[in-house]
């Protein structure tokens, strides 16, 4: 099983970020997702920026993948994934199916990213008819229903063509708006935003009136209130997951990579001081917590 590191979904200054992928390198994740997801307006590193870092992460013993908006809304931000089609050699992560099409259209394959709408095996073979290598489910779906997916795919003949990755860690992607909830909570207009989502680098916190978390607020995005930590369902994804995606939200996030690392190769029950969700994951309300049993293996 490998471990990933998924694409940056705050907004940090440029350095900030530059600094965090070469730090990155250090980790035994296989795979590191480079670019913008979340907000086309968020540019500290232009698509020339985030192809250098990727060249740079490639010559040092990286794969990685170029990952896209989650939502386009206008023409300039499909020539953006035109250009990042137009790399050459690299993957793209299409969380679109714009996205996807353009890959399709330049014979470049993609990962299917978790803010495409893909339930069933059906969609999966139209996927894998377009080009696609890796598949990261939405983030709502359980382990049973991943695993009935699963073996569905090996059934069919077609679970050999593609790599499964689960999102194992961090804030979860909810939703996406056209409004900007940032922006909003600062009093300003989305085109007159100034970009404050970069005074909030793990998002702006919506709790409950009792105080408890419930959203995290990142620009156009709406995140899960609790981070969310599968690092003791690994013993569980043993024989049929493929790839665990990790989401850091600050660079100490990056300590994570080596607890997982470690569970991956000797699973075992992890002690959690804080508190966590994975409700998903257990077909529970998505921020609940289950401490869930280590040896669970595929029937």
């Amino acid at each position: 099983m490998q471990l990933h590191l998924g694409p940056l979904l705050f907004f940090w200054p440029k350095q900030q970020v530059e600094d965090f992928y070469r730090a990155a390198l250090a980790t035994p994740c296989r795979r590191i997702y480079l670019g913008e997801t979340v907000c086309p307006k968020r540019r500290e590193l232009k698509t020339a920026d985030w192809l250098a870092l990727a060249r740079e992460l490639n010559a040092a013993g990286k794969e990685v993948v170029l990952s896209t908006l989650a939502l386009i809304q206008s023409p300039a931000e499909l020539l953006t994934i035109r250009k990042l089609c137009d790399n050459g050699d690299l993957q793209i992560e299409a969380n679109d199916l714009g996205a996807v099409q353009l890959a399709h259209e330049h014979h470049l394959p993609f990962v299917a990213g978790p803010a495409l709408n893909v339930y069933n095996l059906d969609t999966l073979r139209l996927l894998l008819d377009r080009g696609m290598t890796t598949w990261v489910p939405p983030v709502e779906l359980s382990r049973s229903w991943l695993l009935d997916i699963h073996r569905a795919a090996e059934a069919a003949g077609i679970r050999s063509r593609f790599q499964l990755e689960v999102f194992g860690y961090g804030y979860l992607p909810l939703a996406y708006s056209a409004r900007c909830f940032t922006a909003r909570a600062e009093n300003r207009p989305k085109d007159e935003c100034e970009l404050v989502c970069i005074k909030y680098p793990a998002g702006r916190r919506a709790n409950t009136q009792e105080g408890q978390p419930v959203f995290n607020l990142n620009g156009i995005q709406t995140q899960s209130g609790y981070c969310y930590n599968l690092i003791n369902d690994v013993a569980g994804m043993r024989g049929w997951v493929d790839a665990v995606r990790l989401s850091a939200h600050s660079p100490e996030c990056l300590d994570w990579t080596g607890r997982f690392s470690e569970q991956v190769g000797q699973p075992r029950p992890y002690p959690l001081a804080s508190r966590f969700c994975n409700g998903y994951w257990n077909q529970l309300s998505g921020m609940e917590w289950l401490p869930s049993p280590a040896g669970m293996e595929v029937e």
